[in-house]
């Protein structure tokens, strides 16, 4: 890496970030081979109900889903970006609606509900959106990720361009777990939008102990709320200081950290300046994929967002990880056309843009 300087590398990032993951790549070939066998189909769903529409938007891949399951744990993987912004995160009746489909397919009796929220404890999150109360209903198992084991992967900072260590939760990474993505719908201030895949990316790095973050006391710096006696969140370091650097982490990692199942929750999005400060918009629509890129295309075109304007998505894309042509995306359910809805963007969307041009 010393031998690359900052245009080098951006010309080369796509090659660079399969170099750097594709070390282990199994789950990736798995995924290809998947969308070869069974096409690539989204469901759209509408209706006043949340557990209703994800049980719903499920429902056409059941013996797929049965099928890919098989004698692996499933963990379903919520957005809990914040542990005190409902609209910033999954419903509980969400994943009620995805457990009540695992029970009909009798794949319910091996099942965690795993995270690791990017601000204070992903228990007491828990707590506070009553996920809870899914435990009298069902077998399932809360886990906090930032207890589990982890591996090290790399991502890259503009601010010197060489690999950096980040802990990601081995819980997402084990070839034994079925990860389900069970995502809000959200506008996003540093890549646009977030969907399924961003969920799984940016909540597999972990927070060492004793990290916390004091986002409510305007009287600590942000370094002093970002860190405690020396503590780290890895999902910081994904960030990469810089547009550029973002798209390129994700797309980098989507190689190796994808669901296997997205299911995107838009009964109410957030717009605006998401994923933490932006507005509540009323959508109610739900989308499921066995194809997790396929999913986060149909949701960004619901969102009424120009598609070609989402950097780490259309890396992806080039590197061959889904499908995002409409054309060649059956989608079942209900007309995409009759649900589009033009979220507003956040405020420095233009300025997001600069990851379309090299790095000088």
């Amino acid at each position: 890496m010393s031998s690359y300087n900052r245009r080098d590398f951006l010309r080369t990032s796509l090659i660079g970030g399969a170099a750097i993951t594709w070390s282990n790549p199994v789950k990736v070939i798995s995924s290809i081979v998947s969308q070869e066998n069974q096409g690539t189909s989204v469901s759209v769903i509408s209706g006043n109900d949340r557990a209703d529409m994800a049980f719903r938007a499920l429902q056409p891949f059941a013996k797929q889903i049965k099928r890919s399951i098989g004698n692996r744990r499933v963990v379903l993987k919520p957005n809990n970006v914040l542990i005190y912004v409902p609209l910033a995160c999954t419903h509980a009746e969400t994943l009620e609606g995805v457990l009540e489909f695992l029970k009909s397919i009798n794949k319910i009796n091996n099942v965690i509900i795993a995270e690791s929220s990017a601000s204070g404890s992903t228990l007491e999150g828990f707590h506070n959106y009553g996920y809870y109360s899914l435990l009298s209903k069902y077998p399932v198992k809360l886990v906090d990720l930032d207890n589990e084991k982890f591996e090290t992967l790399y991502v890259i900072d503009e601010k010197d361009f060489r690999p950096h260590p980040v802990r990601v939760s081995g819980v997402i990474l084990d070839q034994d777990s079925y990860v389900i993505s069970v995502a809000r719908m959200k506008t996003h201030n540093t890549v646009g939008a977030t969907l399924s895949l961003k969920n799984i990316v940016l909540g597999a790095p972990i927070k060492d102990k004793g990290f916390t973050l004091f986002n409510e006391d305007k009287r600590f710096s942000p370094r002093a709320r970002e860190s405690r006696q020396g503590a780290i969140s890895y999902k910081r370091l994904l960030h990469g200081s810089g547009f550029h650097a973002i798209n390129f982490n994700l797309a980098s990692l989507a190689q190796k950290l994808h669901p296997d199942l997205a299911v995107i929750d838009g009964f109410e999005g957030m717009e605006g300046n998401g994923p933490t400060l932006g507005t509540p918009i009323d959508h109610r629509v739900c989308v499921a994929s066995q194809d997790w890129l396929a999913a986060d295309r149909v949701g960004v075109e619901l969102m009424g967002i120009d598609f070609s304007r989402i950097g780490y998505l259309n890396f992806c894309s080039q590197m061959g990880l889904g499908i995002t042509d409409l054309s060649k995306i059956e989608i079942t359910g209900e007309n995409l056309k009759d649900h589009i809805k033009t979220y507003k963007l956040p405020d420095n969307f233009e300025k997001q843009g600069v990851w379309m041009n090299p790095k000088s």
